[in-house]
């Protein structure tokens, strides 16, 4: 065996030995690789080789502490670590433990560094719990995940400003908002930090708009912040006075390099009454989704939070909790609270039994509307769902508007009128010519069918309808 796996092999088999029988860590342990030690003026800096990009954001946030403190067990002196994609292994680089060892070794007889933090200061609004690691990353967030957090530890320094993360509510963007700020907060302790919602932010402009102070809102966002992070940006549409302070704000920040981080509930092309040069400017930045779980995500987020509740699941429990809780992961949140709840009212033990008797009226509960079916379909087709409600009648358009009345009707069994009212009052007549519109291409076109199918797909993965 090489000098430097042995090396590294004995610094895996310490943490994993003092994590007990963790087998979660051990996946993510094993496949990092030591590449190179560089020494510095008061401190050593070992590079560790990690397979991939998502790989990189799990170990530095998870893991890096960790590798750390095992390493400082050995000196008083300070150990920086950095991790770098590679996709390759510690044989493909000319490093030997020997070299690692006598930096170490010299470093280590110096006098140790003594590095005094500059606290960090509260911000206000924000959950302190949500952070990056106690976020569950899955395929519907992975994308989100990786860009909120590459943003918090670069803020204003690259070109993802704004960055808006958009999704249905109860997907998690207030977890990565809060998680962004927290980061920041840890990282950049120098940056003052302002988290509000729209809703709170038109409200504070409208008042200052009443009582003549402008001066002073403007002052507040604009100079005594270096981030500014707004959730729920969908309300901005309300009005057009707060539509022009919002708009100003974002430009001012933009400009001077400070970090913009949004989340809203629909694309800016969606939000009812947004100018134009707002939703430009939203879209100019960097866009990131976030959509409902898989199964198999909502199973891993499940596990988690029965830990971190300390509540014992059996196999069986947990994949009957995460099959019925389709609308969001607040939901799937609070199915296990109601089984905890109702566990510990009883003094009974939670068993399958059990959660059928909590959530049974879960089974039955159809878990999909109008207007999400509306959404899906636009979404796929890239146009916006005031088109589907349009009189419009070009062609892509009009497909994508009976495929969703076909849809709707297929999941939902709403009434010819009804269907007709969702999409801005059509009659009864133009819903049953779509419906067996969209039936009689299915026979016709491969391509629309499965078109028809991936929609249909979408939609079981939403509601495991």
């Amino acid at each position: 065996m090489e000098l430097n796996s042995l090396f590294w092999s004995q610094i895996k088999s310490t943490i994993k030995s003092k994590n007990g029988a963790n087998k979660l860590l051990e996946n993510w342990l094993d496949p990092i690789e030591l590449i190179k030690s560089e020494r510095l003026t008061d401190s050593l800096k070992i590079t560790f080789g990690v397979p991939s990009q998502f790989f990189f954001f799990y170990v530095n946030e998870h893991l890096k502490d960790k590798i750390a403190n095992e390493l400082a067990q050995q000196s008083d002196m300070q150990i920086e670590i950095d991790f770098v994609v590679t996709g390759k292994t510690a044989s493909d680089y000319n490093t030997s433990l020997q070299d690692v060892m006598q930096n170490t070794e010299q470093l280590f007889q110096q006098q140790p560094t003594v590095i005094v933090p500059v606290p960090a200061k509260p911000i206000e609004n924000i959950n302190e719990d949500f952070t990056f690691s106690t976020f569950v990353v899955g395929k519907n967030s992975e994308f989100a995940h990786a860009a909120t957090y590459n943003v918090a530890n670069n803020p204003g320094t690259n070109d993802y400003n704004p960055l808006l993360i958009y999704g249905p509510s109860g997907m998690g963007k207030t977890h990565l908002l809060n998680a962004a700020a927290n980061e920041i907060r840890k990282n950049y302790s120098h940056l003052r930090i302002t988290y509000i919602s729209a809703e709170r932010f038109l409200n504070e402009c409208v008042s200052a708009l009443r009582r003549q102070e402008m001066d002073k809102f403007r002052q507040k966002y604009r100079e005594n912040s270096d981030v500014i992070v707004v959730d729920d940006v969908q309300y901005i549409g309300r009005g057009e006075a707060v539509q022009e302070e919002f708009f100003h704000m974002i430009n001012s920040f933009i400009e001077k390099k400070k970090q913009v981080i949004l989340a809203s509930d629909r694309m800016p092309k969606d939000i009812l009454g947004l100018e134009d040069r707002s939703r430009t400017r939203l879209e100019r930045g960097l866009i990131a989704d976030i959509t409902m779980p898989d199964l198999e995500t909502r199973l891993a987020i499940l596990r988690y939070k029965s830990e971190n509740y300390n509540v014992r699941l059996s196999e069986d429990t947990i994949q009957y909790i995460a099959k019925i809780s389709k609308k969001s992961i607040r939901e799937l949140e609070g199915n296990l609270k109601k089984i905890k709840m109702f566990s510990e009212l009883q003094g009974l033990n939670i068993n399958l039994e059990l959660a059928r008797k909590v959530l049974a009226h879960h089974e039955n509960t159809v878990t999909i509307s109008i207007e999400e079916i509306q959404r899906i379909v636009s979404e796929y087709y890239k146009i916006r769902v005031t088109d589907l409600k349009s009189s419009s009648r070009a062609r892509p358009i009009v497909v994508p508007r009976q495929i969703a009345m076909y849809l709707i009707k297929k999941f939902l069994d709403k009434s010819l009128v009804d269907i007709g009212k969702a999409f801005g009052g059509k009659d009864h007549t133009t819903v049953i010519n779509s419906l067996e519109k969209v039936e009689s291409l299915q026979n016709q076109d491969p391509q629309f069918k499965n078109d028809i199918d991936e929609l249909v797909n979408q939609i079981h993965n939403v509601t495991g309808l």
